[in-house]
């Protein structure tokens, strides 16, 4: 343990101190509100102060979505500063996604000046000053973080900054959010003390009632058809393996239904694909391990009979309003502990029900084989349309990406015709539905892995919403080439297939055009790149897919360029 000590402004302390504890980056987006860290930060390009390395990003969107990125790959939470509620408001979007997908953002923000007059450094001094101020910019985002706090002065600094990495960090995780008054920031400090490292810890993780464990390991033991729903499970690579190990060890299928992340290898004999509706009917106990939304009530759902159990550090999700889905038993804990506890309870119950395991194997071995050649038709028929389909779009990448290449899902890519076989190597992490997260991870992604080839993956409508040009921006300014493929059906192909599932018979599902859908006329995404200095190129024939992928990666790994591949295919 040792003492630090500072002496400039709150400035050069709070930037000192975020950097003792461990974050790297500042991904910025500033205003009038910065002048006092930009200060800060000039003066450590002089004196050598270890501060973490300010990347300008030229919209907050982006910026928060590079936040998100790198926690994803490293663990560690980063720092976001915006312009006061201008900039809060632009990040908003980012802010619920890492919410939802209790995802650890430092998000902070300026706060306008609030002296008028006197010697106050840092006070007023603009027009703009006085219509920004508002009396409750926390208010903005309170509802979609853990904790928000607006800095008084220098005294709390270093318990602030303390409190909002503890917060974020503890289960679940989360984004928090600190507002910075300017004159705060410009207030001069002289011999500033602050602790290293921190005497500050986050508090350990939940662990499930082993009680209940072997309530869960009873049920599992006693049912015929037993089946595993997951969304979120792999959010932490170092859980990798050990879903597939509980599946394996007891023949239970895992199905999972919109993965955000790459829970187990696909490869694995109880992987069973990502629809779970189609099994539901038959299972007669149904574990939900880290998913929010296991089926949609009145489309497809469980037998009456089946039993329910709910897994995760927050089984019941009592951050949503409502959530009414059935549950005989939910057990608390991080999947990390929960998991290998009910594989080593099965354990015990192994024996007597080995028949009927054994059983189950055989029978989950053969649907899973006829569902794979269902998955492999799908490439075959989609080879030769035009436009292209999905299904041949993701098989073409998926030739060529290899198994450490990571993949950001924010596109109809199909994880059908994909393999994902290592822990962290696909993100899907638009958790709620913000579009235009996917080319700020990415970026993120490429900071935290910058040897790793990363895949973006976009929707049309995705890559609009994302800030195409701000992010192409850093990703040439920061010297982070990544493939940017667009699946460009020029529409909001989820707006369609909603509008078809209210009213299959309607005037909008006869039309086949239906309003506020289509993008027309059609854009020419691959100029977009061009102004950073990006390889570009549209692709209509599916036959030249392959070589057009080959180009885009030559630029990517060997000319140290982004690239973008605007890729015309068909909607739903």
């Amino acid at each position: 343990m040792a003492e630090k000590s500072i002496t400039g402004t709150i400035s050069d302390a709070y930037l000192a101190i975020l950097a003792d504890r461990g974050v790297d980056y500042l991904f910025a987006n500033a205003g009038t509100d910065f002048a006092p860290l930009i200060e800060a930060l000039a003066k450590a390009e002089v004196t050598g102060a270890k501060v973490p390395k300010p990347v300008t990003v030229p919209h907050e969107n982006v910026a928060v979505s590079m936040a998100l990125g790198y926690y994803l790959k490293t663990g560690k939470p980063q720092l976001v500063m915006v312009h006061v509620n201008v900039g809060t408001a632009n990040a908003v979007c980012g802010v619920m996604n890492a919410w939802r997908g209790n995802v650890p953002i430092l998000m902070s923000a300026g706060r306008t000046p609030f002296s008028e007059e006197g010697g106050l450094p840092g006070k007023r001094s603009g027009e703009i000053h006085w219509p920004q101020e508002m009396r409750d910019q926390g208010a903005m985002l309170r509802e979609f973080v853990k904790w928000d706090y607006q800095l008084p002065n220098g005294e709390v600094l270093e318990n602030a900054i303390d409190r909002a990495l503890n917060i974020s960090m503890s289960e679940p995780k989360g984004p928090i959010y600190l507002t910075l008054p300017r004159e705060v920031l410009a207030a001069p400090i002289e011999n500033f003390k602050f602790q290293s490292p921190s005497r500050h810890r986050a508090p350990s993780p939940p662990y499930p009632d082993t009680r209940a464990v072997d309530e869960a390991a009873d049920m599992i033991a006693k049912a015929e058809n037993p089946l595993i729903i997951t969304s979120s499970a792999g959010r932490d690579a170092a859980d990798f393996g050990k879903l597939s190990a509980l599946a394996e060890a007891f023949a239970i299928p895992v199905s999972h239904r919109k993965p955000r992340y790459v829970a187990m290898s696909s490869d694995d004999p109880m992987h069973m694909g990502y629809d779970p509706d189609a099994l539901l009917k038959a299972a007669d106990l149904i574990i939900v391990i880290e998913c929010d939304v296991p089926w949609i009530p009145g489309k497809r759902a469980p037998g009456n009979d089946a039993k329910i159990i709910h897994l995760g550090v927050d089984p019941l999700f009592t951050q949503y309003p409502m959530r009414g889905f059935a549950c005989d038993l939910a057990i608390s804990g991080i999947v990390g502990a929960t998991i290998p506890a009910l594989t080593q309870a099965l354990a015990t119950r192994a024996g007597a029900a080995r028949d009927k395991i054994e059983a189950r194997r055989k029978r989950i071995a053969a649907e899973r084989e006829a569902m794979r050649a269902k998955w492999r038709e799908a490439v075959t028929r989609g080879k030769d349309m035009k436009p292209m389909s999905a299904p041949w779009i993701t098989h073409c990448l998926d030739q060529v990406k290899g198994q450490d290449a990571i993949v950001i899902k924010e596109s109809p890519f199909t994880f059908e015709q994909s393999r994902f076989t290592r822990p962290g190597t696909m993100f899907n992490a638009g958790a709620a539905g913000g579009l235009g997260w996917g080319l700020g991870t990415a970026l993120g992604v490429k900071c935290a892995a910058p040897d790793k080839l990363v895949i973006a993956t976009c929707g049309d409508g995705a890559y609009m919403f994302g800030n195409p040009v701000p992010a192409h921006y850093v990703s040439a300014a920061e010297k982070l080439p990544i493939l940017t493929v667009v699946f460009n059906n020029q529409m909001w192909g989820a707006v369609k297939r909603n509008t078809h599932e209210v009213y299959p018979d309607g005037y909008a599902a006869k039309s086949n055009r239906e309003p506020l859908t289509y993008f027309d006329p059609a854009l020419k995404f691959e100029k977009a790149v061009e102004v950073a200095d990006g390889y570009g190129e549209a692709v209509e024939d599916p036959a030249m897919l392959p070589k057009a992928i080959e180009r885009a990666l030559k630029a990517v790994e060997v000319d140290k360029r982004q690239a973008l591949l605007n890729v015309i295919c068909r909607g739903p």
